[in-house]
């Protein structure tokens, strides 16, 4: 119960800052982070709660689950089909390279074994758009940018799994190779990818039966039921919950748009809430005895993985492209790593390998580090984009504008440049256009 007070607490805190959040440095996602570090056993002790805690592996699950669930849902397959070549770079060519150059770093630096070495880099490659909800989610920013991120963080996801469970599989004891084997992690994958594309697609049928239907009040409540049938589903036949999520959300949102319209403001919602409680479990395990058993090597890597390895990453992947250099850098910069690489590096730690200790130290070092570089600048950087605007943009010959949208985001009647009705609607209800989250 202590734990529910104080979650009760930093989401109170939370609230009350989070207009003052919207305007600065301070981030909402750091404040639970902080706050779950401080009522730890390696602070004031108020809750025990270790790796292999329960809690921590169900709150990082649900809050993965809900996140995915959700993200699917922003992913408008009409605007990938128009502006898939810069997501493709980053996701075919960027994401690679971020993946191997953790791995060398790793191998070299750190001495893990080459198998762990690579298991790190998988798990550390998928980025996460919710630590830098002010550059994804204003309407100052270029769409296209928004866009971008928006879409490889959105399928990075479900693209570093496979290679997370067969490297687990590859890095187990002998004795542990029948729980891990490439022919159950085939059989997992495809069953929850049959599962996010079947059961959206029934409920849709169900809907349209003369004598069914939800009336306006209980229709944001019908993916809601979708989504908790898949989520159970998923983990008694032990189909693979992330996967079956992502695609349901994209499922969703093709075809029944009006449900993911009236679901979308509670979806938030509990997104939010979700990722709001795993950062206050996941804070409460960076304990100084965390940071304290990771070698100085390991802190190498962790900084460089953040300011290094995944900006030069993604420039090397959008050379070439119409980006101009201040939308390279800012894709550059924000690769933060998030809910899946928690779960993975949990999946890690429970997976009885000989080195997952080591590597889920520096795994939940790198992500910390992570979540307080980019939570902590994604206002000031998107305020570059606001500048130009304030400062006024020649509209079609009739002089400067100003922008209609405030620091804090709100709907923006001026779009950055190269932002057209068509972006914007590349974007809406799609990959390019989410609400702020924290």
């Amino acid at each position: 119960m202590v734990l529910v007070i104080v979650f009760g607490v930093a989401l109170l805190v939370a609230v009350l800052l989070s207009g003052l959040a919207a305007r600065s440095v301070l981030s909402t996602s750091l404040l639970f982070l902080v706050g779950g570090a401080i009522v730890s056993d390696g602070f004031l002790g108020l809750i025990h709660i270790t790796p292999d805690s329960e809690i921590v592996a169900v709150t990082a699950d649900l809050a993965l689950f809900a996140v995915l669930f959700t993200d699917g849902m922003h992913v408008s397959f009409p605007a990938l089909r128009r502006a898939w070549r810069n997501p493709a770079r980053a996701l075919g060519l960027g994401m690679p390279l971020s993946f191997l150059g953790v791995a060398l770093l790793t191998h070299f630096l750190v001495g893990l074994d080459w198998t762990t070495s690579f298991l790190i880099g998988a798990v550390l490659a998928p980025t996460d758009p919710v630590f830098a909800s002010a550059i994804v989610g204003r309407q100052e920013v270029p769409a296209r940018l928004r866009q971008l991120l928006n879409i490889e963080s959105g399928v990075n996801d479900g693209l570093a799994l496979p290679f997370v469970l067969i490297l687990i599989a590859a890095a187990a004891p002998s004795g542990h190779a029948e729980d891990a084997d490439f022919g159950t992690i085939g059989t997992e994958l495809a069953l929850g990818l049959l599962f996010g594309v079947a059961l959206p697609l029934l409920v849709s049928l169900l809907v349209r039966f003369r004598l069914l239907g939800a009336e306006p009040k209980l229709q944001p409540l019908l993916p809601l039921a979708t989504g908790v049938i898949l989520y159970a589903a998923c983990h008694l036949t032990h189909a693979n919950p992330y996967l079956a999520a992502f695609s349901a959300g994209a499922v969703t949102v093709a075809v029944s748009p009006e449900a993911q319209k009236a679901f979308e403001p509670l979806g938030e919602s509990l997104a939010e809430l979700a990722k709001f409680a795993a950062l206050l479990v996941f804070g409460a395990l960076l304990t100084p005895q965390l940071f304290g058993d990771l070698s100085a090597g390991g802190y190498v890597v962790a900084v460089l993985a953040i300011v290094l390895i995944r900006p030069a990453s993604m420039l090397l992947s959008l050379a070439g492209t119409d980006f101009d250099r201040k939308e390279k850098l800012t894709a550059a910069w924000f690769g933060p790593k998030g809910f899946a690489s928690v779960v993975y590096g949990l999946l890690v730690l429970q997976s009885g390998i000989p080195q997952a200790e080591d590597a889920f130290t520096l795994i939940a070092v790198t992500i910390a580090f992570s979540i307080v570089a980019h939570s902590s600048t994604d206002v000031p950087i998107a305020r570059v984009f606001d500048v130009e605007e304030l400062a006024g943009i020649p509209d079609d010959g009739r002089g400067p504008r100003l922008s209609s949208s405030g620091r804090g985001g709100g709907t923006g009647g001026g779009g950055s440049a190269g932002e057209t009705g068509g972006d914007a609607g590349a974007g809406g209800s799609g990959a390019g256009s989410v609400s702020p989250r924290g």
